[in-house]
């Protein structure tokens, strides 16, 4: 009778972490280049204790059932959408597959598809929230100014002609793809590599690669499972107490 309250009670705890990250996924529909997460989730599997033998006592399991649902793992999704021109002089997209590269104050290196740069109080080029902007040597992007020239590979130079610096875009191999860290940032395990076959386009931003009408209708089939199995849950308890307190008197 228990095993079923610990089916729904498990289900509640899965259905609502699934809606933590749809709703996360929604909440960062405007964020440029954000890369939405899905939520999986598994059955814990235990085996009957109840087993046939022989004089031998090689035994075989009668069967298997599931006790609870666990998460799995969340999936994100790394497929590109098109751009948003802004007109804003700091403002990147990167066509194809690469990286900007952040530097936090504590020196921490993490990578990021979002383009809505900055400058910050000293003239370096700052990803808001995050840290200053790398080059392709993997030195911080000093400019100290908003007026510049640029062209599809990065490179930064004044209104003059004179060169600044060249913005870094970099990927990884297969084996140290990036993961998202909880600052909507990407942590890589192995070494970064430049990327060749990309274009910077400069006055633009990528969009967030949420499909608005898919997360609506997850979010609903998540709270509808999560409110049944919150009313199984009550159901068994009532059962429960009844059971208990009629026991209990026999």
């Amino acid at each position: 009778m228990f095993k079923g309250f610990y089916n729904a009670t498990s289900a509640m705890l899965t259905h609502g972490r699934n809606l933590n990250v749809i709703s996360n996924n929604m909440a960062n529909v405007s964020t440029s280049g954000y890369k939405a997460d899905t939520f999986t989730a598994i059955t814990f599997d235990d085996v009957m204790w109840s087993r046939v033998g022989n004089k031998d006592k090689q035994y075989v399991d009668l069967a298997n059932q599931s006790y609870i649902t666990a998460p799995s793992q969340l999936y994100t999704d790394y497929s590109q959408e098109g751009f948003d021109v802004t007109g804003n002089a700091l403002d990147f997209a990167i066509e194809g597959e690469g990286y900007f590269a952040v530097q936090t104050e504590d020196n921490q290196v993490y990578y990021t598809r979002a383009g809505n740069f900055t400058l910050d109080d000293e003239g370096f080029l700052t990803l808001p929230g995050a840290g200053r902007v790398l080059d392709n040597e993997g030195q911080p992007v000093f400019l100290a100014t908003d007026k510049l020239q640029t062209d599809t590979t990065g490179t930064l130079n004044s209104q003059y002609g004179d060169f600044l610096a060249r913005l870094g875009v970099f990927t990884f191999g297969e084996d140290a793809a990036p993961a998202k860290n909880a600052m909507g940032l990407f942590d890589a395990d192995g070494e970064p590599q430049l990327a060749t076959n990309v274009r910077v386009h400069n006055g633009m931003v990528e969009r967030a690669n949420v499909d608005w009408v898919q997360q609506i209708t997850r979010m609903i089939a998540a709270q509808r499972a999560y409110q049944s199995a919150a009313q199984i849950s009550k159901m068994y308890d009532n059962v429960m107490t009844k059971a208990s307190t009629d026991l209990g008197r026999l």
